[in-house]
């Protein structure tokens, strides 16, 4: 299935309902399949991949299948690690090639049994009962690789007879989803400790509490990036809040200098073309929000802006090699995309401004955030998307909120 995508005028001005986070709603769905008694949960994400969670909790199937949800893998390998019987936990085929060794090899020293079904590392996963899990209730783990991994760990942590002593080795990347998943956890009831590079939780129980899931900032990315590119562009978006969770919040800051401001008014937040002003150049360390760097690469090629992007090593371990995706679709409009240095996957840089006669084909890799990064660039001309319903893993609405703001879409 092939999109198009255009927009009359480069101009809008709407408002929109974000749906919840899909971050925030997924920590949830575990928590509460953890707690007694459950909890009630408002404004839940409409993301497939959070459907897909919630069915998998309540499924008393042999084999679970995750597709390609990479959080709903995670989490669920620590999930069933708790749970009586035999569970088989599998994956698409991009899946099966997105590591998992690390969560492994850390649950296995915890005491869980956890075997691999294919390659080692790597799903499928045959996970057994929890006979003799939690007779070790310290260990270390590589923080460098996904925080996914520490999030699902943690959010057993205080079901384990001894609870768990957790020392993060190296840089953290994603800091601010660890953050997350101990607010959450401590809006549960959860008390814990955090010192130097070590976090403690003892054993202790979840406390049932009615639950309402912000509005997903990752999403609301994608208008900073309309607004920025557009002649006169405005947009409300409601569910938002300036004290939130998610590390993505930090949109306003990033923005400001490409031209977007940003005016909150308690759970909504506008943000305006704020004249033409843009800085000569963008220089981001996305450490802490890579699901940012896409949006912010499409944009600078938009703009013309030359960018470095450092902090970004995770990008090419996540629904595809989002570095590599980059550089082949961005090169399709002319814009240069390159390691930097050559080879070092922590950064990269970017020059150039994109500029097309005919409609560009971008294509997706499976990849929501492939879709959605490039549909700003219709602001300026026609574009076609591939495999456009890929959008349905967390934002299934965005085409319809697009055509709310003037975009035609056939």
């Amino acid at each position: 299935m092939i999109l198009t995508l255009t927009h009359p005028s480069g101009q809008f001005d709407a408002a929109l309902a974000l749906s919840g986070s899909k971050s925030i709603s997924n920590r949830a769905l575990i928590i509460r399949a953890l707690t007694p008694g459950g909890f009630a949960i408002e404004r839940l994400a409409s993301a497939k991949d959070t459907r897909l969670l919630q069915d998998l909790l309540h499924s008393d199937a042999p084999t679970l299948d995750a597709g390609a949800a990479g959080t709903t893998f995670r989490f669920l390998t620590a999930y069933l690690s708790l749970q009586p019987g035999v569970q088989t936990l599998t994956g698409s085929e991009r899946m099966k090639q997105r590591p998992i060794g690390v969560l492994v090899e850390a649950l296995r020293r915890l005491g869980a049994q956890i075997e691999y079904l294919g390659q080692e590392g790597y799903p499928p996963l045959r996970i057994g009962p929890p006979d003799h899990l939690g007779h070790v209730a310290a260990l270390n783990i590589s923080a460098g690789t996904s925080s996914q991994y520490i999030s699902a760990l943690l959010m057993i942590a205080p079901l384990l007879p001894g609870g768990l002593e957790l020392t993060l080795e190296g840089k953290i990347v994603s800091r601010p989803y660890i953050e997350m998943t101990l607010r959450l956890m401590e809006y549960f009831g959860i008390s814990w400790e955090w010192e130097g590079p070590t976090i403690r939780i003892g054993a202790q129980s979840y406390s049932p509490k009615p639950f309402t899931v912000e509005a997903d900032w990752s999403a609301a990315s994608y208008f900073y990036s309309m607004v920025a590119l557009s002649d006169e562009g405005q947009v409300t978006l409601s569910g938002l809040f300036e004290n939130s969770l998610q590390g993505d919040a930090i949109l306003p800051e990033i923005f400001e200098p490409l031209g977007v401001y940003t005016h909150f008014s308690g759970a909504s937040v506008s943000l305006t073309k704020a004249g033409q002003r843009r800085a000569p150049s963008f220089d981001w360390d996305f450490l802490r929000c890579p699901d940012l760097a896409q949006t912010l690469a499409v944009t600078c090629a938009g703009l013309g802006i030359s960018g470095l992007f450092h902090g970004v090593e995770t990008l090419r371990i996540k629904e595809t090699d989002r570095i590599g995706a980059l550089e082949t679709e961005l090169g399709k409009v002319g814009v240069q995309l390159e390691a930097f240095p050559a080879g070092n996957p922590d950064r990269f840089s970017l020059s150039g401004q994109a500029a097309w006669d005919t409609p560009p084909l971008f294509h997706t890799y499976e990849d929501h955030r492939m879709a959605m990064a490039f549909a700003p660039l219709a602001l300026y001309r026609p574009i076609r998307i591939q495999d456009p319903q890929v959008v349905e893993k967390s934002y299934p609405e965005f085409w319809d909120d697009l055509q709310k703001l003037g975009f035609i879409v056939t």
